[in-house]
């Protein structure tokens, strides 16, 4: 395969992105380099007049504010953001998925109420923040004493907060963390829900009435137990017989279009819109086309790229949906004296990326090139299936919160610079977009997206690495982030409104 050291992503763009270190003087696509380009880093193959566009991805990912001359670097003492938008081409087709690819299946929980479940937790929810200590605790004893017990069961997590109390009980704050708090009770990878108040708090338990009815969905107030202690004792009780119910659960074959995946990028670099968010595009392809759903989300991460979404949906009212979400986020940011260009971090320019456009970009990449079925609320439950988008920050904790409040029973998380992240109850996988990345931090991450910038894999080919690993993951296998123990701090509920 070819190793040169660069790729140019379109047949319109004007820069090429190394793929390693280009020294001054080597040539790149016929031209000089001026300058030392680091790795994911952006290198002009023609001259860019000041003012003119720079196009990547066959996308303008801002305009220039000096003249730049062929063999550049350009990144941002010479680009800046600026809101263009060049017309959607015609889209390319999904990945295309066999007829063995769609009759797939996956070792699965199937609940009482027939959905389809990737692992067998309990949970120990908090309605407040004053509860979190007391459910943390309640977990750690329920983990000690009990779970040897039960083979079957795969632990108690608890799911504590910042919120709950000091805010209205009314509006979007209250509206956005019942919803969220709700999807959680409701998870399907949760056999049993325990759900611990405090007792005075705003968000009152009466809010989610029995969590679902039957003996697997219990709840009680700590001031009604008599106080901290003895509502551990008494939570023990309550979870041994939420535990003798659930751990009789067995994994059976299912079909994989019941997996609800959602799709996650974070600490994005130079290269996560060439490797790992495309390969994981292909992935999401094909759990479409076996019937399975796909959650794209941070909106604030699709800003400059929501018109390739936008040609892409199946309705006028799919795309009018999609249209408010970004008309919503453009006022939001404004009001608080932002622009949603602030977006891109520090690390991800260090990593090569320049203006939110250009990450967006890359960050569309991982929705595959499927129809857009349907755009949903934050935490909104999910029901369609195919490649839907849900309105999320592109804070990762707050995002991935809402897609497993909606529905999804895993994650899949591609990340340049190393973000380490868990979700339960919903098991998460981690795509490094370099194989430098792979190499340093191996324990946790689950495939390296690296070799296709090397050469030494395509696209395609390790699309479908990671579409077996989604498989192999729902059945059980447990992924790095398992391991290592994350997932019992990321439940981090969207915070609107005022606290008062």
């Amino acid at each position: 395969m070819d190793k040169q050291p660069w790729i140019i992503l379109s047949a319109g763009d004007n820069v090429a992105v190394a793929t390693a270190a280009i020294a001054p003087g080597s040539t790149v696509a016929g031209i000089v380099a001026s300058q030392k380009i680091d790795p994911g880093h952006k290198v002009a193959i023609a001259d860019i007049p000041l003012g003119s566009p720079v196009v990547k991805y066959g996308q303008a990912i801002g305009r220039t504010t000096a003249e730049v001359k062929a063999g550049d670097h350009v990144h941002s003492h010479n680009l800046h953001f600026e809101n263009d938008r060049l017309a959607a081409t015609a889209n390319s087709a999904p990945e295309a998925a066999t007829a063995e690819d769609k009759a797939r299946t996956f070792m699965g929980y199937r609940r009482a109420d027939g959905r389809a479940a990737t692992r067998n937790y309990i949970g120990i929810i908090a309605s407040v923040n004053c509860s979190t200590t007391v459910c943390r605790a309640i977990a750690d004893e329920a983990n000690r004493t009990i779970l040897p017990h039960y083979d079957g069961i795969d632990g108690f997590v608890p799911i504590v907060h910042d919120q709950g109390c000091g805010m209205s009980s009314t509006g979007d704050g209250m509206n956005v963390l019942h919803r969220t708090l709700a999807g959680y009770t409701r998870h399907v990878n949760f056999g049993g829900v325990l759900m611990i108040g405090l007792g005075c708090e705003v968000n009152q338990l009466t809010l989610y009435g029995q969590s679902g009815a039957g003996a697997s969905k219990r709840h009680f107030n700590i001031q009604d137990a008599g106080g901290s202690r003895r509502a551990v004792e008494r939570a023990m009780g309550m979870l041994r017989e939420i535990a003798a119910d659930v751990g009789r659960e067995k994994r059976v074959p299912i079909l994989i279009g019941e997996i609800i995946i959602g799709l996650q990028c974070g600490g994005s670099d130079g290269f996560s819109g060439i490797t790992a968010n495309p390969a994981l595009g292909v992935a999401a392809d094909l759990l479409a086309a076996a019937g399975g759903t796909a959650i794209l989300s941070e909106t604030s991460e699709i800003y400059g790229a929501e018109h390739l979404l936008r040609s892409r949906a199946v309705s006028d009212d799919v795309a009018r949906k999609l249209d408010e979400k970004i008309a919503w986020w453009e006022e939001y940011v404004a009001l608080h004296g932002a622009s949603l260009d602030n977006n891109p971090s520090p690390g991800n320019k260090r990593g090569g990326l320049t203006t939110i456009l250009e990450k967006s970009l890359g960050a569309v990449a991982k929705g595959g090139r499927s129809p857009l079925t349907a755009v949903y609320g934050y935490a909104e439950r999910v029901t369609a299936p195919g490649l839907v988008f849900m309105d999320t920050p592109g804070y990762d904790p707050v995002s991935a919160t809402g897609q497993v409040a909606g529905g999804a029973n895993m994650i899949a998380f591609t990340t340049g610079r190393g973000s380490c992240f868990g979700c339960r109850p919903a098991p998460s996988l981690k795509l490094s977009s370099n194989s430098a990345l792979y190499a340093a931090m191996e324990e946790d991450m689950d495939i390296d997206c690296g070799t296709i910038a090397t050469g030494d894999a395509t696209i395609s080919g390790k699309g479908r690495e990671i579409f077996d690993l989604i498989i192999e993951t729902a059945s059980g296998k447990r992924t790095k982030s398992e391991l290592f123990g994350y997932g019992d701090n990321e439940f981090v509920p969207w915070h609107l409104g005022a606290t008062l």
